[in-house]
């Protein structure tokens, strides 16, 4: 099965050795993304909220660039410095997944890349429809 490296500038770029995503077959594994604004190596606020908005709309920026969209992610893990801001990350959380949301993890860690509050990766399927749009992937 072909491995295929997803890149986008809509995304922070890598800070290391590894991609933002790898596409296997129908699946795309994503790297942890945190809240940073894309271009920089400014996180979106010193919140958790605006740091897990941030972090989901890099992920969907990432998922577009592969081909698919949160609408067909089946697993996120959420990594976050401080377990006790769950509950404010579930209520942005639940915004983007408002519908049939995917399988979650959430791990507490000591700390993060980047004095970040918060971390996500997702695992997804490709869409398979003729166009984004056609299956109501924004």
């Amino acid at each position: 099965m072909a491995r295929e490296v997803i890149t986008t500038e809509k995304a922070p770029a890598a800070v290391g050795p590894y991609s933002q995503a790898i596409r296997v077959g129908s699946l795309i594994f994503t790297a942890g993304q945190l809240g940073l604004v894309p271009g920089t190596r400014q996180l979106a606020g010193p919140d958790v909220e605006s740091q897990t908005r941030q972090a989901l709309e890099n992920l969907k920026a990432i998922l577009e660039a592969a081909g698919s969209c949160l609408r067909h992610v089946v697993k996120t893990t959420v990594f976050l410095r401080d377990l006790s801001e769950w509950p404010r990350v579930n209520e942005v959380y639940a915004a983007f997944f408002p519908e049939r949301p995917p399988a979650r993890s959430a791990v507490g860690v000591a700390a993060l890349p980047l004095d970040a509050r918060v971390e996500i990766e997702a695992v997804a399927e490709v869409c398979d429809c003729p166009s984004l749009e056609a299956c109501g992937c924004q």
